[in-house]
């Protein structure tokens, strides 16, 4: 399985595909997004525990969300049932992904510690979000090639995530080779992806002008153009069909792990 190669244009394409999604059921999309990020600020609060399982869970929530890009796209309707669909089948497989990216990221910043970036991992560590900002300057300025290295391991990080839970859920492919395919459609379509990242960088600002009222449309136009993308590089087997969890009987469910 190779993904697809694709001309530059196609970056402006998926927003405007995820737009179309996004447009069949407005209302219903918010407020599943108000519940992932309301969920996600509640677990996220636990001590010691809560971020490490929202970056396990992760992957399961957007499958979710996936799936109900899915539906819609099959002009079925958009449920609540959807969000639920990655804690029915292939849990297992999108837990190890999240587990992976937990772990890397903990890698990522020892790297970034050993080449001189201790003070400033250190401070990202502590999670105080009232860190003083020429304290964080400072920091970040002393790191030097640390922060260039942290970015650049990052990037690969997501460059390796951000289809790896929708090649495991709907093409069946196991969480490592998820990875390498989603890194290698980001390499093959450099152009497409550019084009894509600097207009919803210019979304971005625009939406933020005036108090964020625009991130209500532009968060689920995130995960609508996200679909959309990753159906335009890795075509969906003819078989996928999206199923609401409810309608799954246990013997169905336990087929797929």
């Amino acid at each position: 399985m190779e993904p697809q190669r694709l001309r530059a244009g196609q970056g402006w394409e998926w927003i405007k595909q995820g737009y179309a999604l996004f447009i069949k059921a407005p209302l219903l999309w918010i407020v599943l997004l108000f519940i992932c990020v309301i969920a996600a600020v509640g677990v996220s609060s636990i001590p010691v525990v809560g971020e490490p399982l929202v970056s396990l869970l992760m992957p399961v929530i957007l499958v979710g969300l996936m799936v109900g890009c899915h539906a819609l796209k099959q002009d079925e309707e958009l449920e609540l049932a959807h969000l639920f669909s990655g804690f029915k089948q292939h849990t297992s497989q999108l837990v190890t992904l999240g587990g992976i990216t937990l772990v890397s990221q903990y890698l990522i910043l020892g790297v970034m510690m050993m080449v001189g970036g201790a003070t400033l991992v250190g401070i990202l560590m502590s999670g105080q979000s009232d860190t003083d900002p020429n304290v964080m300057m400072e920091a970040i300025t002393g790191a030097g090639v640390a922060v260039l290295l942290g970015i650049a391991l990052f990037s690969l990080l997501m460059m390796a995530m951000q289809f790896a839970p929708m090649l495991v859920f709907f093409n069946n492919v196991p969480p490592v080779q998820a990875m390498k395919l989603s890194l290698r459609a980001f390499l093959h379509n450099i152009g497409p992806m550019l084009v894509y990242g600097v207009t919803f960088l210019i979304l971005a600002v625009l939406a933020s002008l005036p108090m964020m009222l625009g991130w209500v449309v532009l968060l689920p136009l995130v995960f609508t153009s996200l679909y959309a993308s990753y159906t335009a590089l890795f075509p969906l087997p003819p078989e996928t069909v999206s199923v609401p969890p409810e309608a799954m009987d246990a013997g169905d469910e336990q087929e797929h792990f």
